[in-house]
């Protein structure tokens, strides 16, 4: 009996230890799968990106080529653009006055899709030695729907889009420099942050313009003296916006859009105004009479006709929808001429997702990929 309790014993022991193998294999298994599981839950790190960084790694010349192929696919139908979410912060003792929007958009055949919040028009951080709007790009993943990137960029990426709209306008509806009747001469009415980048622009679709500048608050003495050291272009303050105008071939407009900025009988029956002030309802920077008399182009027609120059003109009923003679894209990819002869152009960027999509994908391919 007690040889036969021994051996039962043994026998249940052997079972035991067996068992308990059996479980460590299964856990350690086991393991990986729900390490993997919390690593998926997780998801990749995401990179930040600073301003600095961002500031000294992109030009607006990187962004002219994908921001046109942007463009040429949003006119084909190819790019996920929603309308952009407008925020008004009115001013109380506690917040604003200022602007938000929030953009984003997915250029077809993309790797990254793009979101991008931006906040314009907090004036009063002048007063505290901060910029007058900020903004973050969110760069994610087409393929895994992942955040791949955040750049704080505080509107430089914007600011290059919205340059590299303005190039592209210039290369497309601009009086050619060797056409007659042409001085090659590119005036800028506002002198900020975004003249500066327009300038540039310019610069990377026509070397070796003239430029001339005027401003209302004053700066384009300064804005002249700058741009001709950086561009290396020759340009001039001139004392009056008549007399810019009446002088300038091209004519870009980036003014706070309080108030209109040009005049009919200032302007070159050839001249190509590109405007880029108005992006809000409230905002117009030219007189309606101009904008019937031109070859309108829009960069998306259901964005102008609510927060753009074309807003202006279709409330007043000097324009009908029917009067847009294109978007840009159209321009871009072939199925409509630009310039023709010696007409009248006016060119209404108010800036669109398929260029945050454009410059969110140069801005990751150059810093994050």
């Amino acid at each position: 009996d007690a040889r036969q309790k021994w051996d039962c014993c043994e026998q249940t022991h052997k079972s035991l230890t067996a068992i308990m193998f059996a479980l460590r294999r299964a856990l350690s298994a086991a393991a990986p799968r729900v390490a993997t599981r919390a690593t998926a839950r997780r998801g990749m790190a995401v990179k930040i990106f600073d301003y600095d960084t961002i500031v000294s790694s992109l030009s607006v010349a990187d962004a002219i080529e994908t921001v046109e192929d942007a463009f040429c696919k949003l006119a084909q139908g190819k790019v996920d653009v929603p309308m952009p979410m407008h925020i008004t912060i009115d001013e109380t003792t506690d917040a604003g006055p200022g602007d938000c929007h929030v953009k984003g958009g997915y250029v077809s055949g993309a790797a990254t899709w793009t979101v991008k919040v931006a906040s314009v028009s907090f004036y009063k951080n002048l007063d505290r030695g901060m910029p007058p709007g900020g903004g973050v790009f969110v760069v994610m993943n087409a393929v895994t729907g992942q955040p791949c990137g955040i750049f704080q960029e505080n509107r430089f990426m914007t600011d290059l889009r919205t340059g590299a709209a303005g190039g592209i306008a210039l290369k497309h509806l601009g009086l050619a420099p060797d056409a007659l009747g042409s001085t090659n001469t590119i005036g800028f009415v506002g002198c900020g942050a975004i003249a500066r980048v327009m300038a540039r622009a310019a610069k990377a679709i026509r070397p070796d313009f003239k430029g001339l500048c005027w401003a209302p608050d004053g700066s384009h003495e300064t804005f002249a003296a700058d741009m001709s050291k950086e561009l290396g272009c020759e340009f001039t303050a001139m004392p009056t916006c008549a007399d810019m105008c009446s002088s300038s071939d091209v004519i870009y407009t980036q003014t706070p859009g309080g108030t209109t900025c040009v005049e009919s009988g200032w302007l070159k029956p050839h001249a190509t105004i590109i405007c880029s002030g108005s992006d809000q309802p409230t905002k117009q920077e030219i007189p309606t009479d101009v904008l019937s008399a031109s070859k309108y182009v829009s960069d998306l027609t259901k964005q102008t006709s609510k927060v753009g120059e074309l807003r202006s003109a279709l409330a007043d009923g000097t324009m009908k929808m029917e009067d847009v003679y294109a978007e840009l894209g159209e321009i871009c990819n072939g199925s409509k001429p630009g310039r023709e002869g010696t007409e009248l152009i006016v060119c209404d960027l108010t800036g669109t997702g398929a260029q945050d999509a454009a410059i969110g994908q140069v801005a990751w391919d150059k810093l994050g990929a």
